[in-house]
């Protein structure tokens, strides 16, 4: 799904409120709208301060919350040895009738080139937003049950992973820690 920029103006309030006096050690990376608006959310602000700490921010016109405590929270999140993609937080809500919005961000390591998700058992992937080692995603679905509909509410996101070269490095689906397939 497309998502817009949001104007730098608008994510300097979108950090503040956020962030409180933390804002100012923030810069961000990622600032979009998604394609279609919830009650509460209507797009993301991804920051980073200069120790690489994260915050993802949800937005609401020029009000940025987060459902972690803190906000930067997502940082404390295990970071194991041959990771190559870290999530931050990923989050849906109804938007109105027959629709479901979705939305997710994370970080990846310097070996990624490219971060694409599918959705559901659907095999065709949408590119992500990526800039400053952090990745946004977002789509809007049906929640109806039509032979039509590709995707629905449950319809899981998958991130996936490639290098410069082109080559898979990362598929959320045979993840471990996603399939509880510990080896």
């Amino acid at each position: 799904m497309t998502t817009t920029p949001i104007d730098a103006g608008t994510v300097a309030k979108i950090l503040a409120s956020c962030l409180g006096s933390d804002a100012s050690k923030y810069h961000a990376v990622i600032a979009v709208r998604t394609p279609v608006a919830s009650q509460h959310w209507d797009g993301a602000v991804i920051a980073v301060d200069s120790a690489g700490q994260y915050v993802q921010c949800e937005t609401k016109g020029d009000r940025g919350t987060s459902q972690d405590v803190p906000p930067t929270f997502i940082n404390n999140r295990l970071w194991g040895t041959g990771h190559i993609v870290e999530y931050f937080d990923s989050i849906g809500e109804p938007v109105g009738q027959g629709r479901y919005l979705s939305l997710g961000a994370g970080h990846y390591t310097s070996d990624v080139a490219k971060i694409t998700i599918s959705y559901g058992d659907n095999p065709k992937q949408y590119p992500a937003v990526m800039a400053g080692g952090a990745f946004f995603y977002t789509a809007a679905f049906s929640t109806g049950t039509s032979a039509t509909n590709h995707f629905s509410a449950t319809s899981a996101p998958y991130v996936h992973a490639y290098n410069a070269a082109g080559k898979e490095i990362y598929n959320q689906k045979k993840d471990a820690q996603f399939t509880g397939n510990h080896k």
